[in-house]
């Protein structure tokens, strides 16, 4: 997102002569729990538009172009938007499922803002800033509730999340103290592959050596917790380019998770 957002602004600086910020504040996303947030989240932000003016009713914000809301409502055309996993929680037929949706939007407008989907995790997991104020009244400490400003979810949730997480930063950190050296994965890689080593980094885009390419990428980013930039420099190619093959390597290394621990170990 970085990346994209960096671009996107300097390319819309140039094209209209300015200089200076384009975006407000920085990128951000968290982890949200499905049950009960997901849908309660996609309304509140879906309602943004109306709550600040922007629109004067749920007619007009039906066919607002700029939000998700049109899309899930099929009034604007976007593929790439899940639609379906939002409208399959009301209902299968796709047209129920949208008179559904949108009669649990409209129920939404006299809420308001949503204290409990705002502010820092604890504020979020506690069930808003009326709730978060009465637990430091009663001085109650706040360790007693498990958050984190970047999920959305219940205490045990969260717990659970921070858990795995520090499962895999543990894992993680441990293969950067032993590091394994470039050369030996892509050797092993290709031999299990059936490829020549000394083809892995070259430039030829042979469908095969590409899909090679995106394996050692995912591995070396994503499994070892190494640099895309180091990597990039041993290639000759953009960090966003090693960033890209590691995500289409995710795909084609699944089939493989057998082999993973034996390529990647020191």
């Amino acid at each position: 997102m970085r990346s994209l957002l960096t671009g996107y602004a300097g390319t819309f600086n140039r094209r209209h002569k300015r200089v200076g910020h384009l975006f407000q504040n920085r990128y951000k996303s968290i982890v949200v729990e499905e049950e009960p947030y997901l849908l309660e989240l996609v309304r509140y932000l879906h309602l943004n538009p109306l709550r600040a003016g922007i629109v004067a009713d749920l007619r007009a914000l039906d066919c607002y172009p700029w939000s998700g809301h049109a899309a899930l409502l099929g009034k604007v055309p976007r593929p790439w938007q899940a639609t379906v996993d939002v409208l399959g929680q009301f209902a299968q037929h796709p047209r129920r499922a949208r008179a559904a949706y949108r009669a649990f939007v409209a129920a939404g407008i006299p809420h308001g803002r949503r204290p409990d989907l705002q502010g820092g995790g604890f504020v979020r997991s506690v069930g808003g800033w009326e709730a978060a104020t009465a637990i430091r009244r009663s001085r109650k400490e706040q360790g007693d509730v498990v958050a984190d400003a970047r999920v959305l979810g219940t205490g045990p949730f969260v717990e659970e999340l921070l858990q795995k997480s520090g499962e895999q930063e543990q894992t993680r950190a441990q293969r950067q103290r032993r590091p394994l050296d470039l050369d030996t994965l892509v050797t092993r890689v290709a031999k299990d592959l059936g490829v020549p080593a000394e083809a892995v980094a070259g430039r030829t885009r042979a469908r095969r050596m590409a899909r090679v390419r995106q394996i050692v990428a995912y591995l070396w980013v994503e499994r070892l917790g190494r640099p895309a930039s180091e990597l990039g420099r041993a290639w000759g190619q953009s960090r966003t380019n090693v960033t890209w093959a590691a995500k289409r390597g995710a795909e084609a290394v699944h089939p493989r998770q057998s082999a993973i621990e034996a390529w990647c170990r020191k």
